[in-house]
């Protein structure tokens, strides 16, 4: 009877594989922009949309009608709005699968796997995880702490040096994470232009539905190299820790893919964060006197953004292991599962009024890093990062306010990490030198 159903399953992932290929050969065959085409119905693509800073209307309207929805694609593809039941697919690794293979079976990727952790399963999973958790407990991220001050305050009286309207995007939400990252790694000083370079766009689909996915595979390659370079004379970085420590139990392929898994997670989401953040605390005077009001008031604040703004609009998507359950919708094998963790988070029987942002909430129950054993193992250091980008920010500019009308504002229209192209601000004309906070 086992052998029957995983030939029936083994059936059904040809066919829908077959058909994947075929759709997306179809859609890419003379370049295929995702935001204008007439071929892709609205609810697939409004896990990818919002409005300024709120999800699409759309995606409340399904939530409302059910946590769980199928999409009309030739695939069979389920979106989870609901936050219990995102909770109950993000934790069930036996359940779902993240295996990147079976996403490139499907069609839906380019042959180079992004690296890192959320495109594996257990047991591959747990040892590649247990080899870095070490590496990101708050004991070991404090000591990135001075220098990420060190960053924000740089970046800061370069802003300060600027004539006229400042992109705060370019200037400050982009440079911040990739210059804590290359410190995190031990990217050598000669070579961060170009890795920032290289980080830059890779989650926004505005364009080519296949331009984000080259941009993994460059940096796949980049990665490796700098592995290699460091195999030789490891540094004091992560990846040189890494080599010191388990450089015989990890090849060169996997280094590379934690590297990139790193780059994945820490640096474009954060950016948004910093950036939509910002422009949060710019709409809301008293949002933003908040964060001058010591630790714990940044710690709700940087909690409630993070809830509120999601910038991680869908998790990585899960393939069914088998036949399940989820909300009381029967998901079968081989179907593919999303979680749109922007909704999940605006989920009004958790969040009451949750289009507001009430730094006094709870802190702690969103999804906005994931949850389960997927859940974003640089979450404490993008807090640590948001804790000294908004405070400096607002203490270093009090007169800061934004220098287009707010209608002016370009946000990404089609992305898996949702951002800002630019954010154009008037620094004012009093500055005031960064002093710790109270």
């Amino acid at each position: 009877m086992r052998d029957v159903l995983q030939q029936k399953t083994d059936v059904r992932s040809r066919v829908t594989g077959w058909m994947g290929r075929r759709f997306l050969a179809h859609l890419t065959k003379t370049g295929f922009d995702l935001g204008s085409s007439w071929l892709v119905p609205s609810r697939v693509l409004a896990p990818l949309r919002r409005n300024g800073l709120n999800p699409v209307p759309e995606l409340a309207r399904m939530q409302a009608q059910g946590p769980v929805t199928r999409l009309p694609l030739p695939v069979t593809v389920w979106l989870v709005t609901g936050y219990d039941a995102a909770k109950q697919v993000l934790v069930d690794a036996e359940a779902f699968s993240n295996d990147f293979g079976h996403l490139r079976n499907l069609g839906l990727f380019a042959d180079e796997a992004p690296g890192g952790l959320g495109f594996s399963d257990p047991p591959e999973h747990t040892r590649l995880r247990k080899v870095l958790t070490p590496e990101f407990t708050m004991r070991r991220l404090a000591r990135l702490v001075p220098r990420i001050e060190a960053i924000v305050a740089d970046q800061l009286d370069l802003m300060s040096m600027e004539d006229g309207p400042v992109d705060l995007v370019e200037k400050f939400a982009m440079t911040v994470p990739a210059l804590t990252i290359c410190e995190l790694l031990g990217v050598p000083a000669s070579q961060r232009e170009e890795f920032q370079r290289r980080s830059v766009s890779r989650f926004d689909l505005d364009g080519a539905a296949t331009a984000s996915l080259s941009a993994v595979s460059e940096s796949i390659v980049y990665f490796r190299e700098l592995v290699r370079a460091q195999r030789e004379a490891p540094g004091d970085g992560l990846l040189g820790e890494l080599i010191r420590k388990h450089g015989d139990d990890l090849d060169d392929d996997e280094l590379a893919g934690l590297a990139d898994g790193l780059l994945t997670g820490g640096f474009e989401t954060t950016a948004s964060m910093i950036s939509l953040g910002t422009l949060a605390m710019l709409r809301s005077p008293e949002l933003a006197q908040r964060v001058l009001e010591g630790e714990e008031a940044v710690n709700g604040v940087v909690d409630e953004l993070l809830r509120h703004q999601s910038v991680v609009q869908v998790a990585f998507l899960r393939i069914a292991r088998h036949d399940t359950t989820i909300a009381g919708t029967k998901i079968k094998a081989g179907d593919i599962v999303a979680c749109s963790l922007s909704q999940a988070n605006r989920d009004p029987s958790v969040y009451p009024d949750p289009d507001a942002i009430l730094p006094d909430r709870p802190a702690g129950q969103h999804l906005a890093f994931g949850h389960g054993a997927h859940r974003c193992i640089g979450a404490e250091l993008a807090k640590m990062e948001l804790r000294a980008a908004y405070p400096a920010l607002m203490r270093r500019f009090p007169e800061m306010r934004l220098a287009v009308d707010p209608g002016e504002l370009s946000f990404r229209k089609l992305s898996i990490v949702y951002g800002l192209h630019s954010l154009p601000i008037h620094l004012g004309s009093h500055t005031s030198p960064i002093q710790p906070a109270p």
